[in-house]
C-alpha cells in the first residue's frame, strides 16, 4: 500500500501508539489501514458415496481441481458464502452441515473453512470451472488438485468416513508443511 483510500496521501509503515505490529499509516490523515486475512468458503459436497469436484477454468492452478470454494463476500455468512460458490461454480444447490475444516494459512494471509454438504439435484460448470464431475475416493485425482487444503479435507473426510464421524478438523498449513501429514 503507497496511498490512504481515505486522502490519497503517501501512507508509511509503522507500529501505531499502543499497537503490536507495523501497520500502513497515513502521514496526512493519520488514518491506520489494517490489512487482515481473507476467508475463503467453500463445500466438500457429497452425493452417495461420490464427492463433487470443479476442474478450475482460472488462475491460480488452472486446469485442477479443487471443491467449490471461494473469498467470502461482505455482507454474508461464511455457510451462506459456501452454498453461493458452490452454485458459482458447479451451479449446484448444496444442503450444508457443520463446518468441517478450518485450515489457517498465515502466510498468504488467508482462512479456508469448508463446509460438509449433500448434493441436490443437478451440477453443471460455472463460469469459473471448466468441468465439474463426482468422485469415488480411488477416482481422486491426488496428483492434479490445485491447492494443500483441498488434499487435507478430503483425506479428512476419506479417513472419517470409515467410522461415521465427521469431527471439525483444525489445522494450519505453512510453506514448510503444505502437503497433507495427518495432523489437525
Amino acid at each position: 500500500m503507497k496511498y490512504c483510500s481515505h486522502c490519497g496521501q503517501a501512507v508509511r509503515l509503522v507500529i501505531p501508539d499502543g499497537d503490536d505490529r507495523p501497520r500502513h499509516v497515513c502521514q496526512s490523515c493519520h488514518a491506520i489501514h489494517y490489512q487482515n486475512p481473507r476467508i475463503v468458503a467453500g463445500t466438500l459436497t457429497v452425493s452417495g458415496s461420490r464427492v463433487l469436484l470443479c476442474r478450475r477454468a482460472i488462475s491460480p492452478r488452472q486446469g485442477y481441481w479443487t471443491l467449490p470454494a471461494g473469498f467470502m463476500e461482505n455482507g454474508e455468512t461464511t455457510p451462506q458464502a459456501a452454498a453461493r460458490e458452490t452454485d458459482e461454480e458447479a451451479c449446484a444447490k448444496a444442503r450444508l452441515h457443520g463446518l468441517y475444516t478450518l485450515i489457517n494459512l498465515p502466510h498468504i494471509n488467508q482462512v479456508f473453512m469448508i463446509f460438509r454438504a449433500d448434493l441436490e439435484g443437478s451440477f453443471a460448470p460455472g463460469p469459473e470451472s471448466l468441468e465439474v464431475a463426482l468422485f469415488e475416493e480411488d477416482e481422486i485425482p491426488w496428483d492434479q488438485l490445485a491447492f494443500p487444503t483441498i488434499e487435507r479435507t478430503l483425506r479428512h473426510f476419506f479417513e472419517d468416513r470409515i467410522s461415521g464421524e465427521f469431527p471439525l478438523h483444525l489445522s494450519d498449513i505453512t510453506p514448510d508443511r503444505e502437503r497433507h501429514s495427518g495432523a489437525g
